[in-house]
C-alpha cells in the first residue's frame, strides 16, 4: 500500500505539470470551435503564445531594472495573451471575414506560428551568445514555480492536491469558468446557437461575427497561456527551437475526447499528460520498441474515443452543425 501511495505521489504530480498545457489548448479550442470555427492552427498559436511570454521575460531579466517578481509574472502573461490574440485575430480574418476554408487556414496557421517562434527564438539566442542553442531564464522560471506550499515532505495530501504551482490552478479554474458559461449563461446559449445554425442564429439577433471573433480569440489566448506554461514553468524558463513537441495537436485530440466538455478536460488533460510521461515510470530496460509503443498511448486512446464516439449517435456526443464551414449570410 505505501508503495502505491509513494508512487501516486511522484506520478501524479508529474502528470498534472504534464496537463496543463494540454488543457489550456483545450479549452480554448472548445470554445473556439462552439462558436463553429474549427481551429487547426491552435499548435501554432501556442508556439506563439510561449515566445511572446519568452521575449516579454527575457528583455525584463536583462533590462538592467530591479527584478520584481510579480512584475516578472505579469508582463510574460501579457505579452503571451497578446501574441496568441494576434494569431487568433489573422484567424478570424481570414475564416470568419474573408471566408476562407478554415482547415487550410489553421494549418497554415501552425506553420506560421512555429516559424515565428523558431526565428525569434533564434534571434533571442544569438543575443546571449549561448554555447548551447537555448535561452535560460531561471529568475522569471522561479517567479512561475512559486507554489502554495513549500514544504520540503509534504504529506501525501499537499503532494496530491496542494503541491502546484499557481498557473497550474488557473488553467483548471479556467476550464471550470468556461464550462459553466457554456451551460449556464446567455453568452453560452448565443454561443452554441451560433456554432450549431448560425442562420438561426442570425435572424434571432444574435451577431454571428462578434460571437465568432471573440470566442475565436479568447480561446487562442486561454491556449497561448498553455504555451507560456510549458517554457516558463514546466521547462524551467529553458527555450530551445523546436522544442514543444507535439503538445499543440494533442490538445486538439483531448476537444475530441472530452465530447466538447471544458469541464471534462480537466481530468482527461491530467490522464493523457499521464500517458505521455508513462514511458518514464515503466521500466523497458533497453528495448527501445517497448518505449515508443507506451509513447503511443495517448494517440491510441484518441482513436478509439474516436470511433466509440463515431458510432454512438447521440445528439450531445456529435461537435457543433456549423464546425468548420464558413457562414455566408447572403444565403440565410
Amino acid at each position: 500500500m505505501d508503495a502505491i501511495l509513494s508512487f501516486f505521489m511522484t506520478f501524479l504530480p508529474r502528470a498534472v505539470a504534464q496537463s496543463v498545457p494540454l488543457l489550456c489548448g483545450a479549452t480554448g479550442e472548445i470554445l473556439t470551435e462552439k462558436s463553429g470555427n474549427l481551429n487547426l492552427g491552435i499548435p501554432g498559436i501556442m508556439y506563439v503564445g510561449a515566445i511572446s511570454g519568452v521575449i516579454g521575460a527575457f528583455f525584463y531579466e536583462n533590462s538592467g531594472l530591479q527584478f520584481i517578481p510579480a512584475v516578472a509574472i505579469i508582463i510574460p502573461i501579457v505579452c503571451s495573451l497578446l501574441g496568441s490574440f494576434l494569431m487568433g485575430l489573422l484567424y478570424c480574418f481570414l475564416t470568419v471575414t474573408l471566408r476562407a476554408n478554415q482547415n487550410v487556414t489553421g494549418l497554415a496557421l501552425t506553420t506560421f506560428g512555429i516559424g515565428v517562434g523558431n526565428f525569434f527564438g533564434g534571434s533571442l539566442i544569438t543575443l546571449v551568445e549561448s554555447d548551447v542553442p537555448s535561452i535560460v531564464l531561471s529568475n522569471t522560471s522561479a517567479c512561475f514555480k512559486m507554489r502554495l506550499i513549500n514544504s520540503a515532505n509534504p504529506g501525501w495530501f499537499e503532494a496530491l492536491f496542494l503541491n502546484y504551482t499557481f498557473m497550474t490552478y488557473a488553467a483548471i479554474a479556467i476550464a471550470i469558468i468556461c464550462g459553466f458559461i457554456l451551460k449556464r449563461t446567455k453568452v453560452g446559449l448565443h454561443l452554441r446557437a451560433v456554432g450549431e445554425n448560425p442562420a438561426t442564429a442570425d435572424a434571432a439577433g444574435i451577431n454571428v461575427t462578434r460571437y465568432k471573433y471573440l470566442s475565436t480569440c479568447i480561446g487562442s489566448m486561454i491556449a497561448g497561456l498553455g504555451g507560456m506554461y510549458y517554457v516558463l514553468d514546466y521547462m524551467n524558463g529553458i527555450w530551445s527551437n523546436d522544442g514543444f513537441g507535439d503538445r499543440g495537436w494533442l490538445a486538439i485530440a483531448l476537444v475530441i475526447f472530452t465530447i466538447w466538455r471544458p469541464g471534462a478536460s480537466v481530468w482527461a488533460s491530467i490522464l493523457f499528460g499521464g500517458l505521455y510521461i508513462l514511458h518514464i515510470f515503466i521500466p523497458t530496460g533497453t528495448d527501445m520498441a517497448i518505449k515508443e509503443i507506451y509513447k503511443m498511448l495517448p494517440y491510441l486512446v484518441t482513436i478509439i474515443v474516436l470511433v466509440v464516439v463515431s458510432l454512438r449517435k447521440k445528439k450531445e456526443n456529435q461537435p457543433p452543425a456549423s464546425l468548420g464551414l464558413a457562414y455566408f449570410r447572403e444565403e440565410r
